[in-house]
């Protein structure tokens, strides 16, 4: 323990003992499409009158706080999104319909005198006094003609929904006014009361939106121009519970300052919410298990303390979620589960450094080749994790919904893995390899074995990069049937994107997608795309479907399916499925400039448009996959192609920096050669750590559910094109980009002889051992 410093172990303790406090304290905030409910994102309108703008969407978003609350729903969440949007989240509610009609109507309420009636029907449109002629509530056909304005909804206190359980009036909807507005009122019902009984000019009218919800006759107890004093009044109407709570909530939040529309609506059922959670748990758990027991099989007392710190990884990660208060979506689930197998890497990098610095001297010493190890495979680290960040970092900004909580879980999952890595680990490494147990048997810490596939690599001796064109051009052609894909078949772009709606059937009875199909037609939607969906679920996808059209096809499928239920709904307007497609390809242009920006600083610009180009290779081939096999292109795709985007570059990242490295150390060797050696030597890293990623994610594939399905499916085929592109598509074009543009030489250096303790800088032992030891099979 003394050789660690001690600092690093007090900040370990205190990290682990501060994460430990917040997630036993605390608990994390979940997502609707997890624990169930409605999302309403709107978008205020500009007026004649007003402008729709961010003071005047603060102004609405008050109001619609003061409607969500009287609505009783547990837990609401209401924020302004950009200058114009308002999302509110309501868990536990299924019926978007009516929450969406009740947040977002206008609710502008006036109280008018009625001065007649008339059989003729007049106009709704209102004079510039308010005036106007509506329909009649308590007498169909009957017409009513109210006066002037007296009051409107911003004279109204409270309002509060009540039974009047000593009459026969049922629900009803009481008002206090405030102080004016009461005297305003007590005249209103005080000129009423003048007029003789029967009369409608004895009438009050109040409306709701160019409505009359209740025309009540002032009682003949209320004498004439004193009116009803006291500041408070009762409407009226034969309303039930909930019509009276939702009429409260309008008048009581008062009127809109502007109008708004619905531009995305999304409701996942509880059932389906917590079977995610259920599915998303056990993947991770089987995943995570797998990924533990890989790297202590192959890296034994060092893979065992390294599975220690993912466990506590995954502590530091939850700890931080819950104290930033982000929301954990599905997607952001799967990010940290995701990042967990990504955590892999850093510790991998770190052993198969120590193993090389081991295996040039194989000496007792272990500490040694594991401080060089740690100090050598830094740059690496750093550099690769900050090429996922840039892509989690996009995903944060330009996604929307659960989407941008992946971003946010695999940000902190990076970020989390650097600390277990580079400081928990370390502390743990140092201390165990400073037992004397332990150095009288290196074979226990797993770096004193050469592993499989370095064996394997000691015994081929691979020249990888002498074939580069053949490689190249075997990646083109992979490009260009994935282009092909695209060109040909088209991509399936989901709601997102296209705007529309979305909704997912649950039914009692096996319902095959044909019969559903059938219904659905039958019901008047005959372009509608039908799909079965998950464990047997119905999907019904239109371009536009308004409510009581989604109730019309739910009530066609009640035929074939028997009782159906709506699993998930999601309605995505045509201005903001515009808008998610720009910002897809904005975020898409700049996570590859943003890359080829921070590559160039790092290495060579012509590393840098190699490692870009690997990239878009990359990408297209996963796009063009889906394009072939029909799968949607949606937000949840997009989150797997930018991490695809991080991922591939983090690989290509690994082997430039032992590229660098070796130039740096002998800057006029053979550039294909070296090349050739930093490919031969990071290889058993990149198989490690992509069979730690692809442990999480064939686990959330077969277990995660069908809504992570295509998301695992992306992510696999990114990691393992990534992975082959590194080597055969990287690589080669940084030696084709090196050659025809070298670098500037550098001036020789005196030659001088060095003693014990004058290293030059970028000595390894592994090279020195190399040259003596040529073909053994003891070092790659």
């Amino acid at each position: 323990m003394s050789r660690a410093p001690w600092w690093r172990a007090i900040v370990a303790l205190a990290v682990v003992a501060l994460s430990l406090y917040i997630a036993l304290t605390q608990s994390a905030r979940l997502g609707l499409d997890l624990r169930g409910g409605t999302q309403i994102v709107l978008e205020t309108r500009s007026t004649p009158a007003v402008t729709a703008d961010a003071a005047s969407t603060d102004r609405a978003l008050e109001v619609l706080r003061q409607r969500v609350d009287a609505l009783g729903v547990a837990e609401p969440g209401i924020a302004r999104s950009g200058e114009k949007r308002i999302i509110v989240e309501l868990p536990g509610v299924q019926d978007p319909r009516k929450a969406a009609e009740v947040i977002g109507r206008t609710a502008q309420l006036t109280i008018h005198p009625v001065t007649g009636e008339s059989a003729a029907k007049g106009t709704a449109k209102p004079a510039p006094d308010g005036s106007r002629t509506l329909p009649d509530p308590e007498r169909p056909g009957n017409q009513l003609r109210l006066g002037p304005t007296a009051l409107t909804g911003d004279g109204v206190k409270d309002a509060a929904a009540t039974l009047d359980q000593q009459s026969t009036a049922g629900w009803t909807v009481n008002l206090d006014f405030r102080e004016d507005a009461g005297r305003t009122w007590a005249d209103l019902t005080g000129d009423a009361a003048c007029a003789p009984a029967g009369a409608p000019e004895r009438r009050v009218a109040i409306t709701l939106d160019d409505k009359i919800i209740s025309a009540p006759g002032v009682n003949e107890g209320v004498a004439c121009r004193t009116g009803i004093t006291g500041g408070s009044t009762q409407i009226t109407g034969s309303f039930g519970q909930s019509e009276a709570r939702d009429l409260a909530a309008l008048v009581k939040g008062g009127a809109l300052p502007v109008p708004v529309d619905v531009v995305e609506q999304r409701t996942v059922g509880p059932t389906l919410g917590a079977e995610a959670i259920e599915a998303s748990t056990r993947a991770a758990l089987i995943g995570i298990a797998l990924t533990a027991l890989f790297i202590t099989v192959v890296y034994r007392l060092l893979g065992a303390l390294a599975a220690f710190a993912l466990a506590l990884y995954g502590l530091i990660s939850y700890a931080a979620l819950v104290a930033l208060g982000a929301t954990l979506t599905l997607p952001g689930l799967a990010g940290f589960v995701l990042a967990i197998g990504m955590a892999v890497d850093a510790n991998v990098l770190v052993f198969e450094r120590a193993r090389e610095e081991y295996l040039a001297v194989r000496s007792t010493d272990l500490a040694t080749p594991v401080r060089t190890g740690f100090a050598k495979a830094w740059s690496a680290v750093v550099d690769s994790n900050v090429t996922t960040l840039l892509a989690a970092g996009l995903l944060f900004f330009f996604a929307t919904g659960p989407v941008k909580g992946f971003g946010v879980t695999l940000c902190i999952g990076v970020l989390a893995s650097m600390v277990t890595a580079l400081v928990i680990t370390r502390v743990l490494a140092d201390f165990a390899v400073g037992r004397d147990r332990v150095r009288r048997r290196p074979a226990l810490t797993g770096i004193a074995t050469t592993g499989r596939v370095r064996s394997w690599l000691a015994r081929r001796d691979p020249d990888l990069v002498r074939h580069r064109r053949r490689w190249l051009g075997a990646s083109a052609l992979l490009v260009v049937v994935a282009v092909a894909g695209i060109a040909l078949r088209g991509l399936e772009f989901g709601v997102e994107f296209t705007g529309g709606r979305l909704v997912e059937y649950s039914t009692s009875r096996p319902l095959d997608a044909d019969t559903a199909r059938g219904a659905v037609a039958d019901a008047g939607f005959p372009r509608a795309v039908v799909q079965e969906s998950g464990d047997g679920d119905i999907s019904v996808r239109t371009e536009r479907l308004t409510d009581a059209e989604q109730q019309r096809v739910k009530a066609a499928l009640e035929g074939p399916g028997g009782t159906v239920t709506v699993a998930r709904d999601e309605l995505i307007g045509p201005s903001l499925g515009a808008e998610l497609r720009q910002k897809a390809l904005i975020a898409l242009g700049i996570a590859v400039t943003a890359q080829l920006i921070y590559l160039s600083v790092r290495f060579r610009w012509t590393l840098a448009a190699a490692a870009v180009s690997a990239m878009v290779h990359d990408v297209l081939i996963v796009v063009g996959l889906f394009a072939w096999l029909g799968k949607p292109v949606d937000s949840v795709f997009l989150a797997a192609l930018l991490t695809v985007i991080g991922y591939s570059v983090n690989d290509t990242v690994v082997v430039f920096d032992r590229l660098r490295e070796a130039r740096r150390r002998d800057p006029r060797r053979d550039l294909a050669a070296s090349a050739n050696r930093a490919v031969v030597q990071t290889l058993p890293r990149t198989v490690n750590t992509g069979m730690g990623a692809l442990f999480i994610l064939t686990a959330l594939a077969v277990l995660g559910g069908d809504s992570l399905a295509d998301f695992s499916l992306a992510l696999t085929a990114g990691v393992l094109i990534g992975m082959a592109s590194t080597v055969f598509t990287a690589v080669p074009l940084a030696v084709a980009l090196e050659r025809r543009n070298p670098p500037a030489s550098p001036p020789a250096r005196p030659k001088r002889s060095h003693g014990a303790d004058d290293v030059p800088h970028g000595y390894s032992p592994l090279e020195a051992r190399r040259r003596k030891e040529r073909g053994t099979g003891a070092v790659v």
